[in-house]
């Protein structure tokens, strides 16, 4: 590191102790003093477990590791789940969504991964599972989950979103999860489709590949040839274990960047062909409806989108002073190149810092220190991907669009804080 960069960290570092400095106190409470000289502390007024009290927590050993065959939460965290909702038949076509308000980083736990189904989750045994593999193919295959295992492995971090995150018509969500919660982001492992595809011959002629589940509802969606042979994967693994049964378990197409309903899980058959097969869900479902009526034949990838976790809608700044806004921007055609915030109704906007890593068709963390003075306001972020594409207003969005559409509203949310810092929809 060159005597510049040096310096140049020497003033990050002095510029943020400031920063923190002229912000005032950042915790409520008591001060605590004395401690280097044997000073007595103050309880907290109502409680027996804060210092200088000794915790009822460390006056008797605790739970050994061999009572969780499997680590759960811990019981106080109880309340972090999916979100369900009520309104929807959870048998026949249900979801539930990620609780992105209460988590940080940019990999979705797998208990809390979003789902999608169209008719229940099956109960799939590895053993009898099969892959078919036929078509505009030289040599027609069945793999089993051992023959995919065998070969070469490869691991990737990606986003996988529902299209319909979130949809265009009112009511409108109260919290980031009751709008985008259809989204979450792991560590995939499995195979290229590539070298699938290239052990089993591929012909020239063979344009689409038709993928379909194992699942009751068949879920059949057809993928373009060029996204097969360039970064689709055969999933059997999420987060460094197997996948979950919501997830696909024993195995799932993977199409970074494409839309959540692309990615069939339960994957049991794909088929080479020249033409797509225009199926259920890529003609009376998940498309999307322009002014004049007319539906655009296929929408695959998700457009470049953000949106501000912390605060959101449901959650409440209890002082004034010192707050990271912090969110996840994300796009299906490359990296995060940047994010833009503003506190002010988006009359001015401020560049926010990317956490690291910032990978291609991945969630990035973004951040920005502010600084609350107790009056109204509303936050907003927008994100800006590495071609360049701006994510649109609602207003800007509905203006090409109409309000024919159901899918693939990435526009700009906002959120509103009032002086008790109460944090709600600003659309609603």
């Amino acid at each position: 590191m060159t005597e510049s960069a040096d310096l140049d960290d020497d003033r990050a570092v002095t510029s943020r102790r400031r920063f923190l400095r002229e912000s005032g106190a950042l915790i409520s409470g008591a001060v605590v003093a004395g401690l280097a000289d044997g000073t007595a502390l103050a309880a907290e007024p109502g409680s027996e477990n804060v210092p200088p009290n000794v915790p009822e927590w460390m006056k008797a050993p605790g739970d050994p590791m061999g009572s969780q065959l499997y680590g759960t939460p811990s019981p106080f965290e109880k309340n972090v789940v999916k979100n369900i909702s009520k309104n929807l038949p959870q048998y026949i076509s249900a979801s539930g969504r990620t609780p992105i308000g209460d988590l940080d980083g940019i990999i979705t736990p797998n208990g809390l991964f979003y789902e999608r189904h169209h008719g229940g989750v099956p109960a799939i045994d590895p053993d009898q599972h099969r892959l078919m593999l036929h078509g505009l193919i030289d040599r027609p295959m069945i793999f089993t989950m051992d023959d995919l295992r065998r070969f070469p492995s490869q691991s990737r971090i990606h986003f996988l979103e529902c299209s319909g995150n979130p949809v265009y018509t009112k009511p409108y969500g109260k919290t980031a999860s009751d709008l985008v919660g259809l989204l979450s982001c792991a560590e995939w492992t499995g195979v290229s489709l590539k070298l699938v595809l290239e052990e089993a011959g591929l012909r020239p002629e063979a344009k689409w590949l038709v993928a379909e589940g194992a699942d009751a509802a068949a879920l059949t969606r057809s993928i373009p040839i060029e996204k097969c042979l360039d970064d689709a994967m055969l999933v059997y693994s999420q987060n460094g274990e197997r996948l979950r049964p919501q997830q696909g378990y024993p195995l799932r197409l993977l199409l970074p960047g494409f839309e959540g309903n692309m990615n069939v899980k339960w994957l049991r058959r794909l088929k080479a062909v020249p033409e797509p097969a225009y199926s259920r869900e890529e003609t009376s479902k998940y498309t999307d409806l322009m002014p004049d009526g007319v539906a655009r034949e296929f929408t695959f990838y998700m457009e470049a989108k953000s949106i501000i976790t912390r605060p959101s809608g449901g959650q409440k700044l209890k002082q004034t002073g010192f707050h990271e806004i912090t969110g996840l921007a994300w796009s299906g055609h490359g990296k995060i190149k940047r994010v833009d915030v503003s506190v002010d109704s988006g009359k001015n906007w401020l560049e926010a810092q990317l956490q690291e890593p910032v990978l291609t068709r991945a969630l990035t963390r973004f951040r920005l220190p502010w600084q609350w003075d107790g009056q109204p306001a509303v936050i907003q972020s927008r994100a800006v991907d590495e071609t360049g594409y701006v994510q649109p207003t609602f207003a800007e969005l509905l203006a090409v669009r109409g309000e024919n559409s159901f899918y693939h509203n990435n526009a700009i949310q906002p959120w509103r804080i009032d002086a008790q810092g109460q944090v709600t929809n600003a659309n609603s």
